[in-house]
């Protein structure tokens, strides 16, 4: 009887995907070892938490009832792109896309701060008006710092996902 071998197909193909490139690697790597200074994880942790208390502010600061018809914009305007504000500064899953949404946080951050005046209007109360000008203030200030460092690539806005 003869012996039979087992015949394991041998691809002699690069990788030909992106995801591939030397260039693409050398960048990730350079972005995990900066994921894990302090300044780049309090730029993240600063930005969450100001999107999340700009999305429940109506109810914290009691204005979502004061404001009525004219008033609900901001309501949801705020709650929105609070929860908006805080997904995009809470990680980011990969190096390429950090800029884009730096960029789209300041975007948020600028609006948070004229929103009282374009969503209300004279109707505004100052509890709206301080609220978002407070919190869109540190939310442009967070967004700005992550801009700078995904720019200079010091400090990273990635965190680590299960090996990944």
């Amino acid at each position: 009887m003869s012996r039979l071998e087992e015949v394991v197909p041998v691809s002699t193909q690069l990788p030909t995907g992106m995801e591939h490139h030397p260039d693409i690697l050398a960048l990730r790597e350079h972005a995990e070892r900066a994921t894990s200074t302090t300044l780049g994880q309090g730029v993240e942790a600063l930005g969450v938490c100001c999107g999340l208390f700009l999305a429940i502010s109506p109810w914290v600061v009691g204005y979502a009832g004061l404001l009525g018809v004219f008033g609900s914009g901001v309501v949801v305007s705020n709650l929105i792109l609070g929860l908006g504000y805080a997904w995009l500064m809470s990680g980011y899953g990969a190096f390429e896309r950090t800029h884009a949404r730096a960029y789209a946080s300041l975007a948020i951050g600028v609006w948070t701060i004229l929103a009282p005046w374009f969503t209300v209007g004279d109707e505004a109360i100052r509890r709206v008006i301080w609220t978002n000008l407070v919190v869109g203030g540190l939310m442009t200030c967070a967004a700005l710092a992550a801009i700078g460092l995904a720019m200079s690539g010091t400090g990273g806005m990635m965190r680590r996902r299960g090996g990944g």
